[in-house]
């Protein structure tokens, strides 16, 4: 009888907080990857859509596979990012897993911000970081713009979201369907893009919603109800091209049909093991190469490691392949650099 009774305490436990976490989704016209109620990836389609990964490979996930183990790694954020970088240059300050600072033309630019101690809804469970941030949220120079990949917790963190409106109130790109649930938790100045869809800043800089394969989900039911997405940031001095998460699929094909090359590129590296699971949604670092090779990337950033334990590559694991790769290289340089949280770059 307490078993029984425990079964229905956590049934109702996860049904209510299902309720109050997941995004209700999206409703408009059918697309290429929207069949009017949930959102696919280039190459698949409606009737291939799946809710969520099947039960069976979930569980070996979790119980069969031998995570690499981490170790808590202390970062002194001594890094203070100029005010403003104008005109042609462009730097780039890696805070930690996807959170970067772009400073070009003038604007400075915030992606994925988050400073919570967990990639999670709550704070005393779920994924912990094993690097703090590498610059202080206080340190940080006036944000114009705010760029959200898509909805997951170690990409929307609505603790560090609420601070960066309150302190500059600057307009937060979203892929369609996180406006509602953005607004509904105090956010106001939110602006939904499709794949394709423009935002311009000023004369100088205009930002495109990049396509990606990835997944959405901020509970057990809403998966895939909200658009995720990259960004293409457009100057005339050269596009940046911030990848967000994703794996890797017909989308690249898309964009190098649309984007000759790219003066700087950021793109994730971790969290791809056991590839067999992560693989759908998250590249490896030698897809990321493949990726540099294929847009013609001037240079590469990489980004999405060292701070969240999110799968079984080890913690230094990507930036080991990465280095491996560039000492391959026989012919053309590979310009592609793994990042300490705090680290600052110039790019030519």
């Amino acid at each position: 009888m307490d078993v029984f009774f425990a079964f229905i305490a956590w049934y109702i436990f996860f049904k209510l907080t299902d309720h109050f976490l997941a995004a209700r989704g999206h409703r408009g016209k059918v697309t290429d990857h929207f069949n009017g109620k949930t959102f696919y990836s280039y190459g698949s389609s409606p009737d291939s859509v799946r809710r969520r990964p099947p039960l069976s490979r979930m569980l070996k996930f979790v119980f069969l596979n031998k995570r690499s183990p981490w170790k808590r790694r202390q970062v002194h954020a001594t890094t203070k990012p100029a005010s403003r970088i104008v005109g042609a240059r462009l730097t780039v300050t890696f805070i930690n897993h996807s959170t970067l600072l772009i400073q070009t033309e003038g604007k400075n630019i915030l992606t994925d911000p988050v400073w919570s101690k967990r990639a999670s809804p709550f704070s005393f469970i779920g994924p912990s970081r094993f690097q703090d941030p590498g610059v202080d949220f206080e340190d940080l120079p006036e944000i114009d713009l705010v760029l959200i990949s898509h909805n997951h917790y170690d990409h929307m963190d609505l603790a560090t979201l609420r601070r960066v409106e309150e302190k500059w109130h600057p307009p937060i790109l979203v892929g369609l369907g996180n406006a509602p649930y953005l607004t509904s938790k105090g956010l106001t100045n939110v602006i939904e893009m499709d794949w394709w869809d423009e935002h311009v800043v000023d004369p100088a800089l205009r930002v495109v919603a990049a396509p990606g394969q990835h997944f959405s989900s901020r509970a057990l039911s809403d998966r895939d109800n909200t658009l995720w997405c990259g960004f293409f940031i457009e100057t005339p001095h050269g596009d940046i091209y911030f990848a967000g998460d994703t794996g890797y699929g017909a989308f690249v094909h898309r964009i190098r049909e649309k984007y000759s090359q790219f003066r700087l590129a950021l793109l994730p590296i971790g969290a791809f093991r056991p590839q067999w699971f992560m693989g759908p949604v998250h590249i490896s670092p030698e897809q990321a190469v493949d990726i540099y090779d294929e847009l013609r990337v001037h240079a590469a950033i990489g980004i999405h490691h060292s701070t969240f334990h999110l799968a079984d590559d080890g913690q230094d694991e990507p930036e080991e392949i990465i280095t491996e790769l560039k000492h391959a290289r026989t012919e053309k340089p590979l310009d592609f650099r793994v990042p300490k949280n705090g680290e600052v770059f110039e790019i030519d």
